[in-house]
Protein backbone atom coordinates (compact mmCIF):
# COMPACT_ATOMS: atom_id res chain seq x y z
CA UNK A 1 0.00 0.00 0.00
CA UNK A 2 1.10 3.51 -1.13
CA UNK A 3 2.33 5.72 1.76
CA UNK A 4 -0.79 8.81 1.53
CA UNK A 5 -0.15 12.64 2.77
CA UNK A 6 -2.38 15.39 2.01
CA UNK A 7 -0.77 18.37 0.52
CA UNK A 8 -1.51 21.78 -1.24
CA UNK A 9 0.52 21.88 -4.61
CA UNK A 10 3.31 24.71 -5.44
CA UNK A 11 2.09 26.75 -9.12
CA UNK A 12 4.78 26.23 -11.89
CA UNK A 13 5.79 30.24 -11.83
CA UNK A 14 6.38 29.30 -7.73
CA UNK A 15 8.09 25.94 -8.66
CA UNK A 16 10.37 27.81 -11.22
CA UNK A 17 11.45 30.52 -8.22
CA UNK A 18 12.13 27.80 -5.56
CA UNK A 19 14.55 25.51 -8.50
CA UNK A 20 16.71 29.13 -9.03
CA UNK A 21 17.84 27.63 -5.09
CA UNK A 22 19.48 24.60 -6.57
CA UNK A 23 23.11 24.08 -6.35
CA UNK A 24 25.84 25.39 -3.57
CA UNK A 25 25.59 22.88 -1.37
CA UNK A 26 27.98 20.41 -1.30
CA UNK A 27 26.00 16.79 -0.25
CA UNK A 28 22.57 17.79 -1.01
CA UNK A 29 19.90 15.63 -2.87
CA UNK A 30 17.84 18.31 -5.10
CA UNK A 31 13.99 17.56 -5.04
CA UNK A 32 12.78 17.17 -8.12
CA UNK A 33 10.69 20.62 -9.34
CA UNK A 34 7.41 18.50 -10.41
CA UNK A 35 7.39 17.22 -6.54
CA UNK A 36 7.51 20.44 -4.54
CA UNK A 37 4.70 20.47 -2.65
CA UNK A 38 3.32 21.66 0.98
CA UNK A 39 2.59 18.81 3.24
CA UNK A 40 -0.73 19.06 5.52
CA UNK A 41 -1.17 15.84 7.48
CA UNK A 42 1.73 12.93 6.70
CA UNK A 43 -1.47 9.83 6.71
CA UNK A 44 1.10 7.11 6.18
CA UNK A 45 0.43 3.28 5.28
CA UNK A 46 -3.21 2.94 5.41
CA UNK A 47 -5.27 -0.03 4.47
CA UNK A 48 -7.94 0.14 1.52
CA UNK A 49 -10.95 0.62 3.64
CA UNK A 50 -9.25 3.27 5.89
CA UNK A 51 -8.11 5.34 2.33
CA UNK A 52 -11.69 5.24 1.01
CA UNK A 53 -12.98 6.75 4.42
CA UNK A 54 -10.35 9.56 4.41
CA UNK A 55 -11.34 10.19 0.84
CA UNK A 56 -15.05 10.22 1.95
CA UNK A 57 -14.57 12.72 4.51
CA UNK A 58 -11.34 15.03 2.88
CA UNK A 59 -14.29 15.20 0.41
CA UNK A 60 -16.92 16.85 2.78
CA UNK A 61 -14.68 19.68 3.79
CA UNK A 62 -15.78 23.40 2.75
CA UNK A 63 -13.19 25.91 2.88
CA UNK A 64 -12.49 29.21 0.61
CA UNK A 65 -9.68 29.09 -1.27
CA UNK A 66 -6.83 31.18 0.18
CA UNK A 67 -3.13 33.10 -0.84
CA UNK A 68 -0.40 33.12 0.73
CA UNK A 69 3.33 33.47 -0.86
CA UNK A 70 6.68 31.29 0.02
CA UNK A 71 9.55 33.02 1.69
CA UNK A 72 12.44 32.41 3.11
CA UNK A 73 14.64 29.25 3.76
CA UNK A 74 15.88 27.11 6.51
CA UNK A 75 17.16 23.79 7.60
CA UNK A 76 16.04 21.15 9.46
CA UNK A 77 18.45 19.89 12.16
CA UNK A 78 20.05 22.40 14.08
CA UNK A 79 23.40 20.27 14.57
CA UNK A 80 23.54 17.94 11.87
CA UNK A 81 21.18 19.19 9.06
CA UNK A 82 18.84 16.76 7.24
CA UNK A 83 16.92 19.01 5.19
CA UNK A 84 16.79 22.24 3.20
CA UNK A 85 13.35 24.12 2.99
CA UNK A 86 11.35 26.86 1.72
CA UNK A 87 9.45 28.76 4.45
CA UNK A 88 5.66 30.12 3.68
CA UNK A 89 3.91 33.27 5.00
CA UNK A 90 1.74 33.32 7.47
CA UNK A 91 -1.97 31.92 6.28
CA UNK A 92 -5.19 31.75 9.01
CA UNK A 93 -7.08 29.79 6.30
CA UNK A 94 -4.15 26.89 5.78
CA UNK A 95 -3.88 26.17 9.23
CA UNK A 96 -7.70 26.59 9.70
CA UNK A 97 -7.70 23.69 6.77
CA UNK A 98 -4.60 21.47 8.08
CA UNK A 99 -6.41 21.50 11.75
CA UNK A 100 -9.62 20.28 10.34
CA UNK A 101 -7.98 17.68 8.17
CA UNK A 102 -6.08 16.74 11.53
CA UNK A 103 -9.39 16.11 13.61
CA UNK A 104 -10.76 13.86 10.59
CA UNK A 105 -7.85 11.43 10.85
CA UNK A 106 -7.91 11.68 14.65
CA UNK A 107 -12.22 10.50 14.13
CA UNK A 108 -10.89 7.91 11.77
CA UNK A 109 -8.83 6.59 14.40
CA UNK A 110 -5.11 7.81 13.37
CA UNK A 111 -2.60 8.78 15.71
CA UNK A 112 -2.38 12.38 16.07
CA UNK A 113 0.24 14.08 14.08
CA UNK A 114 3.49 14.15 16.64
CA UNK A 115 4.76 17.53 15.00
CA UNK A 116 3.68 20.72 15.48
CA UNK A 117 2.43 21.87 11.49
CA UNK A 118 5.44 24.20 10.04
CA UNK A 119 4.04 24.65 6.75
CA UNK A 120 7.34 24.61 4.27
CA UNK A 121 8.44 23.08 0.96
CA UNK A 122 11.50 20.51 1.09
CA UNK A 123 13.94 21.42 -1.58
CA UNK A 124 16.94 19.29 -0.79
CA UNK A 125 17.67 16.26 1.43
CA UNK A 126 21.07 16.60 3.28
CA UNK A 127 23.47 13.38 3.92
CA UNK A 128 26.71 14.62 4.57
CA UNK A 129 26.45 18.35 4.55
CA UNK A 130 28.39 19.88 6.35
CA UNK A 131 27.06 22.46 8.77
CA UNK A 132 29.14 25.11 8.01
CA UNK A 133 28.22 24.64 4.30
CA UNK A 134 24.44 24.95 4.96
CA UNK A 135 24.87 27.95 6.90
CA UNK A 136 26.60 29.04 4.74
CA UNK A 137 24.01 28.50 1.63
CA UNK A 138 21.39 29.61 3.65
CA UNK A 139 23.06 33.01 4.52
CA UNK A 140 23.25 33.64 0.85
CA UNK A 141 19.74 33.28 -0.33
CA UNK A 142 17.68 34.09 3.12
CA UNK A 143 15.40 37.13 1.12
CA UNK A 144 14.06 34.54 -1.12
CA UNK A 145 10.34 35.22 -1.56
CA UNK A 146 7.65 34.49 -4.48
CA UNK A 147 4.58 36.31 -5.76
CA UNK A 148 1.25 35.91 -3.71
CA UNK A 149 -0.86 32.79 -5.47
CA UNK A 150 -4.04 31.07 -4.79
CA UNK A 151 -4.45 27.50 -3.24
CA UNK A 152 -7.72 26.51 -5.35
CA UNK A 153 -7.48 22.90 -3.80
CA UNK A 154 -5.51 20.47 -1.88
CA UNK A 155 -4.69 16.97 -2.84
CA UNK A 156 -3.76 13.82 -1.50
CA UNK A 157 -1.09 12.29 -2.98
CA UNK A 158 0.77 8.71 -2.18
CA UNK A 159 4.69 7.92 -2.21
CA UNK A 160 5.91 4.60 -2.97
CA UNK A 161 8.31 3.51 -0.04
CA UNK A 162 11.75 5.01 -1.11
CA UNK A 163 14.30 7.38 0.27
CA UNK A 164 11.77 10.37 0.02
CA UNK A 165 11.49 13.36 -2.60
CA UNK A 166 8.88 11.23 -4.76
CA UNK A 167 8.33 10.61 -7.42
CA UNK A 168 4.34 11.39 -6.10
CA UNK A 169 1.10 10.59 -7.32
CA UNK A 170 -2.18 12.57 -7.10
CA UNK A 171 -4.87 10.19 -5.90
CA UNK A 172 -8.00 12.79 -5.31
CA UNK A 173 -8.30 16.21 -5.39
CA UNK A 174 -10.40 18.64 -2.93
CA UNK A 175 -11.60 21.69 -4.27
CA UNK A 176 -11.64 24.82 -2.23
CA UNK A 177 -14.59 27.39 -3.51
CA UNK A 178 -13.86 30.72 -4.39
CA UNK A 179 -13.68 32.88 -1.13
CA UNK A 180 -16.50 35.08 -1.22
CA UNK A 181 -16.32 38.95 -0.70
CA UNK A 182 -16.53 40.25 2.41
CA UNK A 183 -16.47 43.85 1.69
CA UNK A 184 -20.27 45.97 1.48
CA UNK A 185 -20.31 47.38 -1.97
CA UNK A 186 -20.11 50.39 -2.06
CA UNK A 187 -23.26 51.35 -3.36
CA UNK A 188 -24.73 50.27 0.15
CA UNK A 189 -22.57 52.97 1.57
CA UNK A 190 -23.95 55.64 -0.72
CA UNK A 191 -26.34 58.04 1.03
CA UNK A 192 -29.86 58.13 -0.72
CA UNK A 193 -30.28 61.09 -3.08
CA UNK A 194 -33.02 63.04 -1.79
CA UNK A 195 -35.85 63.36 -4.48
CA UNK A 196 -37.02 67.08 -3.16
Amino acid sequence: MPRLFTALEIPRNAAMSLSLLRGGLPGARWIDVENYHITLRFIGDVDGRTADEIVERLDRIDRPEFQFRLEGIGSFGSKKPHSVWAGVSQSPEMYALQGEIERICQRIGLPPDPRKFMPHVTLARLKSSRLDDVVQYLAGRGNFHTATFTAPRFVLLSSRESVGGGPYLTEEVFPLHEARSTSVSSSLLQPAKSLV
